[in-house]
């Protein structure tokens, strides 16, 4: 459920509008220029990947000293991620408070809010991807480094604990024979399908 969410920053609000403004602009100038072709709408996850793509960029102009993209390395995807930490939602118990381990707390507590594991997972598949489609090399790419991929591990881990929640995976059940008899049968009663002459 959450590797759908979107990942906060204080960047995105000023991204999504200018880039409102300018496909807002886009739009009426397609529209303008051809109106019997339709313009063609992103996906939720293509903005997304956009979106978090700007705010990698922002982030990395903004660093001091700026980096360029060639020069990012694994390490500058985890300072990436630890600053993100900053702006999350999900409450995370340390091993000091009384209800860490706990998954629906009685009360409430101190502890800091993080980017939940989930969230930080699928920024990450996004930016891996948005990486090679905007001209970088797989073997090159910072956000399949070794190092984010351990960092992610651990933070799954620390989270399941802390908050009392499994991200064990869930096995699928093989069909018992007795369901796959009913499957056989049912489709034994299926009419057949007509045919064009």
């Amino acid at each position: 459920m959450e590797s759908n969410q979107e990942v906060d920053s204080p960047n995105h609000a000023n991204i999504h509008n200018n880039n409102n403004m300018i496909s807002t602009s886009s739009a009426a100038n397609n529209y303008l220029a051809s109106s019997s072709s339709s313009p063609t709408t992103l996906s939720r996850y293509e903005n997304q990947k956009r979106r978090d793509w700007n705010t990698f960029g922002q982030y990395l102009r903004n660093h001091r000293p700026p980096l360029t993209l060639t020069r990012c390395s694994g390490a500058h995807v985890l300072e990436f991620l630890r600053y993100l930490d900053q702006f999350g939602k999900t409450k995370v118990h340390t091993q000091l408070c009384p209800f860490y381990g706990h998954p629906n707390p009685p009360a409430p507590c101190p502890c800091p809010l993080r980017q939940a594991w989930g969230s930080l997972d699928a920024l990450i598949g996004r930016l891996r991807a948005a990486y090679e489609e905007n001209g970088g090399k797989p073997e090159t790419n910072p956000f399949g480094a070794r190092a984010v991929r351990l960092y992610l591990r651990e933070v799954r881990d620390s989270q399941a604990k802390a908050r009392g929640i499994s991200y064990e995976k869930k096995k699928r059940k093989k069909p018992t024979s007795s369901q796959q008899q009913q499957q056989q049968s049912s489709a034994a009663f299926l009419p057949p399908t007509a045919t064009s002459s």
